[in-house]
């Protein structure tokens, strides 16, 4: 289920939220499906307990996931991934500019995210 790469600079929880963020924008996980336990996920990751716990922190703080006592961790309805995603446009809004006032023309730069976006596919 989890796709993590323990040798990779991007720390392990921020590894599992991206996944499961990847999940829910690409219609792997939907509102409701079940995650595993705390525990489950870090004896599945052969990680530290305290890692899984982290990341499940962080996505509930992001709205991603929702934890109900005795019952489980699940996927909410995700409201809040369109205003982020409207936060993160006004984030690269400079950068595009920037590039923009650099010479490159809309359609290289439009190429040049395709392939980023192309890269994140494979993983």
């Amino acid at each position: 289920m989890f796709n993590i790469e323990l040798r990779s600079d991007i720390p392990i929880y921020e590894q599992i939220c991206n996944f499961v963020k990847e999940g829910v924008l690409k219609s792997y996980l939907k509102k409701g499906d079940p995650l595993p336990s705390v525990r489950k996920l870090a004896s599945m990751l052969n990680i530290n307990p305290n890692t899984a716990a982290k990341a499940y922190a962080e996505l509930e703080k992001q709205g991603i996931i929702i934890t109900e006592k005795g019952k489980g961790t699940f996927i909410s309805d995700c409201k809040d991934i369109n205003a982020d995603f409207s936060k993160a446009m006004e984030s690269i809004r400079p950068i595009l500019t920037q590039l923009m006032l650099s010479g490159i023309g809309k359609e290289d730069i439009i190429k040049g995210i395709y392939k980023i976006l192309e890269g994140q596919e494979g993983k």
